[in-house]
């Protein structure tokens, strides 16, 4: 389980450093509470979805900043590799058989996930070695007034040598992709190398949104324009091409270093 501690701890409670040895139960944080000598308090477990409702509940909670500035996130416009014959005519075919099963009406969360998500993952090669996929991966979220702990699971996490690719966080096709953004960035929060840029592609199978969070200095995050594959094969083909993109750079190693002339 993924788990984010504060790097502060707000208010009179002071945290105890629970052991890093493994554990075969769920770990559990205690906060001693100065105002109440000898009294440990159990921090409150509440799903991510709840008490993240807004993307300005996420942008105060964990101090994130939006940028607009265009250097910030080239990687999904940016460089793109080229698609191979097979890989357009793949996307073809996919998006005939989504648009054949969403003319019926809208699609839930799970069928968007066997139609649209899985099908851009073998695409872009995400399956494959040295590629690993985790599917309802647990989270742990640790916010600094260390008075509550929020749970979530990631729909898909792709992994390479422990290192986050992307997540991708699904929708069902009634609601809009920006519902995703608030839960998004909080679970980009909890990557195990916050000294590097972490992606997330947001879909709900009509549009999709990448997102791209820094946390190096200070949490920064950009996303890109929807693409909305319901509209052409040309908006797909431009998903697949980030997703390549990404995929690339990790395989590269990402540097933390800013893009060039941003500040």
């Amino acid at each position: 389980m993924t788990q984010v501690r504060a790097q502060k701890i707000l208010g009179t409670k002071t945290p105890l450093i629970p052991s890093e040895k493994p554990m075969a139960q769920p770990l559990s944080l205690f906060y001693a509470d100065t105002s109440r000598p000898n009294k440990l308090v159990k921090p409150m477990s509440i799903a991510v979805t709840e008490a993240i409702t807004t993307l300005a509940e996420a942008e105060e909670r964990f101090q994130l900043r939006r940028t607009e500035d265009e250097r910030f996130f080239p990687e999904w416009q940016t460089d793109l590799p080229p698609l191979t014959e097979a890989e357009r005519l793949g996307l073809v075919e996919m998006r005939r058989r989504y648009l054949y099963q969403r003319s019926q009406g809208h699609l839930l969360e799970n069928t968007v996930m066997l139609l649209f998500a899985s099908p851009l993952l073998t695409l872009a090669g995400f399956y494959d070695p040295p590629f690993r996929i985790k599917t309802e991966e647990p989270v742990q979220l640790v916010l600094e007034d260390a008075e509550e702990i929020l749970q979530g699971r990631l729909d898909v996490l792709v992994l390479k040598d422990q290192f986050w690719v992307v997540v991708l966080e699904s929708k069902k096709t009634a609601l809009s992709v920006w519902a995703a953004l608030p839960q998004t960035l909080a679970y980009l929060t909890a990557t195990p190398h916050p000294e590097q840029p972490s992606f997330a592609l947001m879909t709900n199978g009509d549009e999709s949104v990448f997102v791209k969070l820094t946390q190096a200095d200070s949490r920064q995050y950009g996303i890109s324009r929807p693409l909305a594959a319901l509209v052409s094969n040309q908006e797909l083909y431009g998903i697949l091409q980030g997703l390549k993109r990404l995929r690339d750079g990790v395989s590269r190693g990402w540097s933390s270093q800013k893009p060039d002339g941003y500040s």
